[in-house]
């Protein structure tokens, strides 16, 4: 048997393995949350007065104290059904959305009246519970990010000897079905009379105040269902996410693209230079990698006479977690038969000028704030056509004093000597392994990406840093590369694709060997995708974009002091949180939705 300090003890009600000290610390603040909560249960109904003071009563119980409450609470409804709960169905004759479309218009319902005659049924969450008498509650029902007060009357009531006994059940967070009359207060405020008002699923939660909402970031992050609720803004976010997506969509599908899905997991992670995650096949035996990109596949398609293809797909990077990178995320790459890096600069410009006009009513500049919307540091994007473009090796020349090495030597270990005292001269941090690719990247990051506020490319890479991209026709050593950048961070990357089998099997090579000096983000050789090159790749232009951080600009996603990519993702990657059941045993429970 394992020793107590491992968790022999089984919880009761968490299921969790616990020590037996921690099983008799538990119980006993149990037995004294239960009798404080009996006690605010069993006192009897009294006047307004009585009523709103055990409002004000719970609202002062501590969150396991309140739950504790609750839950006798809606399990004696389980018991009784009288009323059910939990019911199966609520017939809803409108959205809210559409209530205060068809009702909110001045003069169609005049204050202090009801529409008569005409009964709809709405649903939603409860966020305020106002109290006049016993016989006169308000409620804010929320859905949709839309707010219709109900105003709950005795004389309304289609059964007036149960409207006090059913009012009493709700509180802030549940959801609940109302059927009655369009009306309006005497103050003017849209409402709904109710004649019937059912539970439709109790939250046994205290709610967090709507003045004051949810303000620990932790928290909105883990419990996403929770900061949608109560924040707008939030809600704001995720609706013009959505719309980005779908503007992207719409954009390529108008240019006779062709929308396809390729595989989540390969035996080799090739099209971008990253760190993979590993799974396993338990059928086969075999170590699979989950996708980097979906670049090597689609390019196959079009090989295989696809000649526009696009796919919109979660990658996934084992690599840091940060304000600005999360280790899955959600990109868009297309693929364009007869197009070249130029063609791709100015379907850029077009997409994220369009879009911006879509999102804001036809305005080209957008507003950021990079240090939160309170630090009084604001940037104005401008998106209109046409951007400004850096080249990497002349900015640097300029930026730096000094002149670099013929691009096609750009690759010696001449040149790398030459990076490395480069970046130590202007105190430019780079880890081991110190390859030409990684030291030009860091300077890159120092010197040129700060310039790039409003949307910006930067061009002319030398090849040694794109093993997929092709030769520049007119420069030696460099090749038709292309990345945008905004606020200082990438979100578009392009290529003029690499068609010659012999030259693209030459860089695989490379690649292997700058893996072999310590680069676990450098790709492998892709046998199939060289023989797909070696039957014919078109002339071809290939374009990416990171999704999450495109909205992450367009929807000036800062917390308190920093832009922050998980304000943008619904279930960021979090750490585990530690409890007794993670932390005592050896089976695994990462927390709130599986986060890792």
């Amino acid at each position: 048997m394992a020793s107590e300090s491992t968790g022999s003890h089984k919880d009761p009600v968490t299921g969790e393995m616990i020590s037996k000290q921690e099983l008799k610390r538990r119980e006993k603040q149990r037995e004294k949350e239960a009798r404080m909560a009996a006690v605010a249960a069993n006192r009897p109904p009294a006047s307004a007065g009585r009523a709103t003071d055990d409002l004000v009563n719970e609202d002062n119980l501590s969150p396991n104290q309140y739950f504790a409450l609750r839950s006798r609470q809606i399990q004696r409804l389980r018991e009784t059904q009288s009323p059910n709960p939990y019911p199966h169905k609520f017939e809803v004759s409108r959205s809210l959305t559409s209530y205060i479309t068809k009702y909110g218009a001045e003069g169609v319902v005049k204050p202090g009246e009801k529409v008569e005659g005409v009964t709809e049924a709405l649903a939603g969450r409860i966020h305020s519970i106002r109290s006049s008498s016993q016989k006169l509650r308000f409620y804010d029902l929320y859905s949709e990010g839309k707010k219709v007060q109900i105003m709950a009357t005795l004389q309304d009531a289609a059964d007036q000897s149960s409207f006090i006994e059913t009012h009493d059940i709700f509180r802030r967070g549940d959801v609940v079905g109302v059927t009655g009359t369009p009306s309006r207060t005497k103050k003017g405020e849209l409402s709904i009379s109710p004649s019937q008002m059912i539970l439709l699923a109790p939250n046994l939660h205290q709610l967090p105040s709507d003045h004051f909402g949810l303000k620990d970031q932790e928290t909105r992050y883990r419990k996403r269902y929770l900061d949608l609720i109560l924040s707008d803004d939030t809600r704001r976010i995720f609706y013009t996410r959505s719309r980005i997506i779908n503007y992207v969509r719409r954009f390529l599908d108008s240019l006779g693209f062709l929308e396809v899905e390729t595989p989540m997991t390969s035996i080799i992670a090739g099209g971008a230079s990253a760190k993979p995650f590993i799974t396993h096949h338990n059928d086969l035996d075999l170590d699979l990698y989950l996708r980097v990109a979906p670049e090597l596949y689609l390019k196959q398609l079009v090989v295989g006479g696809l000649d526009r293809v696009y796919e919109i797909g979660r990658v996934f990077r084992n690599e840091g977690i940060d304000l600005t990178h999360n280790p899955e995320f959600t990109i868009c790459e297309f693929y364009m038969a007869y197009a070249d890096m130029y063609d791709l600069m100015d379907m850029t410009e077009s997409l994220i000028e369009g879009m911006v006009k879509y999102l804001t009513g036809g305005n080209t500049t957008l507003i950021y704030q990079p240090e939160g919307k309170d630090s009084g540091k604001e940037y104005t994007l401008d998106f209109k056509r046409p951007w400004k473009r850096y080249d990497m090796i002349e900015t640097l020349e300029d930026k730096l004093g000094v002149k670099f090495p013929p691009g096609e030597t750009l690759h010696t270990e001449e040149a790398n000597a030459f990076l490395r005292d480069l970046c130590k001269k202007n105190n430019v941090e780079c880890s081991e392994p110190r390859t030409n690719p990684r030291l030009l990247d860091k300077l890159v990051g120092e010197f040129i990406e700060p310039l790039c506020i409003s949307p910006a490319f930067i061009v002319g890479h030398p090849q040694v840093m794109s093993p997929l991209a092709k030769w520049h026709r007119s420069r030696p050593g460099l090749c038709e590369r292309f990345e945008g950048f905004m606020c200082g961070k990438e979100f578009c990357n392009a290529y003029t694709e690499l068609n010659d089998p012999f030259e693209q099997r030459a860089r695989f090579e490379e690649q292997v060997r700058q893996k072999a000096q310590g680069d676990d983000e450098a790709q492998d050789i892709d046998e199939t995708f060289v023989d797909a090159l070696e039957h014919g790749l078109p002339p071809t232009g290939g374009w990416g974009v990171g999704i999450d951080r495109l909205v992450m600009f367009l929807t000036n996603s800062t917390i308190v002091i920093l832009v922050d990519i998980k304000e943008v993702l619904l279930f960021p990657a979090m750490k585990p949180i530690e409890t007794v059941t993670n932390t005592n045993t050896k089976v695994p429970n990462p927390g709130p939705g599986g986060q890792v």
